[in-house]
């Protein structure tokens, strides 16, 4: 697997509106998690996140991978993303990230995506009320419970 070939692609198939080029990076049965809209599975629903979703509210998409690592089975890197928004309270500004990618590999093609993302900064950059902002911080923290690898930690 090329790795920065991959993730260079990656980037740039979300830069230029192309969910069926980000689509074509992974396994027929691939996840993508979205730290906002949640789980995608397969390439059309991947495809669709890119091209109906992301485009919907925001445009002028910039990301970069960095630092990238592999064992082979996951591969890690460091990102910063950014875009601009088009949602009424943002007045056009630029909600900027920093996370990880975490993807699972299979058969040279990513099977699983997710991140962990710094959003705390974009949310009151873009703009948002404290409701709106703790509504998705609880989203994503049900959905960290309901994690497999979570059940030791959950009492």
């Amino acid at each position: 697997m090329d790795v920065d070939g991959v993730l260079k692609e990656f980037c740039a198939a979300v830069a230029r509106h192309d969910g069926k080029a980000l689509a074509a990076l992974f396994t027929e049965d691939g996840v993508y998690h979205d730290a906002f809209y949640g789980a995608f599975e397969g390439r059309e629903r991947i495809a669709a996140l890119i091209d109906d979703w992301f485009y919907r509210t925001a445009d002028d998409f910039r990301w970069d991978m960095h630092d990238p690592v592999t064992d082979g089975r996951v591969l890690y890197a460091r990102y910063t993303f950014s875009y601009r928004s088009k949602l009424p309270e943002a007045g056009g500004g630029r909600a900027m990230f920093e996370g990880v990618a975490i993807m699972r590999i299979k058969g040279g093609q990513i099977a699983e995506y997710r991140e962990v993302a710094n959003t705390g900064p974009a949310f009151v950059d873009l703009g948002f009320a404290p409701e709106r902002i703790a509504k998705i911080l609880k989203r994503q923290g049900d959905e960290l419970k309901g994690r497999e690898e979570m059940a030791g930690h959950i009492a």
